[in-house]
């Protein structure tokens, strides 16, 4: 019996964040800004739904598609914070958080061949499935363009590449914070109408906009857009594992087809939970929000001030600085040094493609108390460093 395994996952070398960050879990006191994760625990009226959920024994097999009551949740709220129209019953799924609905919506609509758009530095799971897809990535660089695509770098990119199935975008973006306005959302619309191409719009942050509100691409060209969102960070709901997609009926029905293959349906009460965030946790995203926007404005102010070059983020929670002079390019040396002689973790920007290369990643998803020790702690680390 061959023991050959599929030659796309084999050239895959797993999450180079998770990997990252058990490469550092041994050193002791250590404060992590590594994971996207929300320090806050889930709001208790949505533990509360889940726990009724089980009471009443929703506990069998939801309809692939998800729970209807939680579908029509994800409708009003796409109408009232965007301004979307999306039909409960044919226009979205449910799926496994937010990278399911990712990898199930790229497959479905990609085929061996295709390229896809991405900015870089970006979230690997794109490359990563459009890899597995049998497709080919173009990256974008952004970093000399606030890590933002511009009109003319897009319209470049598809005028080069007329192979493209898709264009990905996520903003706010992942590691860097970066989002589009309302008229740069609308510009790089007007582009990809030209265009006979999809584009996958990532917004699971989209709760998470500090100045300004959220624009959705679906806006303007809604027969285009697979639009990506969930309850993980707005909700601090990561472990319940609930995202969705929501499109035009025709590309639904095919999603759904790869989303049946990969997971059948996702958990019953996790998502009569979700409905419940979706429907009125608007009040417990803004008290989240207002804390990571504290809690940015501690690390730019103490970090700027000790020689640490960054843009300052629009939305997510991450900060996305330049490494000392001292460490050239090399940032996952500075970060395994930062770890082992600091105590902080945070991740090196070349997990996020090349256009991370000499950069670090720093979640501020995490508690007042550890972001300003974390602070204090870097600022001693460079203080020594251009001592020497």
């Amino acid at each position: 019996m061959s023991r050959e395994t599929n030659r796309f996952v084999k050239q895959l070398k797993g999450s180079p964040i998770r990997n990252f960050d058990a490469a550092i879990s041994d050193v002791k006191d250590l404060i992590r800004f590594t994971m996207g994760e929300p320090d806050f625990d889930t709001p208790d009226f949505i533990k509360a739904a889940a726990a009724e959920a089980l009471n009443q024994n929703q506990t069998h097999y939801a309809p692939s598609a998800g729970v209807l009551e939680t579908r029509k949740e994800i409708s009003k709220f796409m109408e009232r914070k965007y301004g979307l129209h999306y039909n409960a019953e044919t226009d979205i799924i449910v799926t496994v958080g937010a990278t399911e609905a990712i990898t199930a919506s790229m497959f479905a609509l990609m085929n061996p061949g295709d390229k896809v758009i991405i900015q870089s530095p970006a979230f690997p799971q794109y490359e990563y499935v459009t890899h597995l897809a049998g497709g080919q990535s173009v990256k974008i660089d952004t970093s000399e363009t606030g890590f933002l695509i511009t009109p003319e770098d897009l319209t470049a990119a598809l005028d080069a590449n007329p192979e493209t199935k898709m264009v990905v975008l996520t903003y706010p973006n992942n590691p860097t914070g970066a989002t589009y306005t309302q008229a740069e959302v609308e510009a790089l619309a007007a582009v990809i109408k030209k265009y006979d191409v999809f584009v996958l719009s990532d917004e699971i942050y989209s709760e998470l906009t500090y100045d300004g509100s959220h624009t959705s691409i679906a806006k303007y060209i809604p027969e285009q857009s697979i639009v990506i969102n969930g309850t993980s960070k707005s909700y601090a709901m990561t472990g319940w594992r609930v995202g969705f997609v929501a499109a035009q009926a025709d590309l639904i029905r095919e999603i759904l087809k790869y989303h049946q293959s990969l997971v059948t349906c996702g958990s019953t009460p996790a998502q009569t939970a979700a409905g419940v965030a979706f429907r009125d946790g608007d009040e417990a995203t803004a008290t989240m929000k207002a804390a990571y926007l504290k809690r940015r404005d501690i690390l730019l102010e103490g970090l700027t001030a000790a020689g640490l070059k960054m843009n300052n983020p629009d939305g997510a929670f991450y900060l996305f600085p330049r490494i000392p002079e001292q460490y050239g390019n090399d940032d996952w040396n500075f970060c395994i040094d930062l770890a082992r002689k600091a105590g902080v973790g945070v991740i090196p920007g070349s997990a996020f493609g090349e256009s991370g290369v000499g950069y670090f990643r720093m979640s501020y998803a995490a508690s007042d108390e550890n972001v300003i020790e974390g602070c204090r702690r870097i600022v001693a680390f460079l203080e020594e460093l251009n001592a020497k």
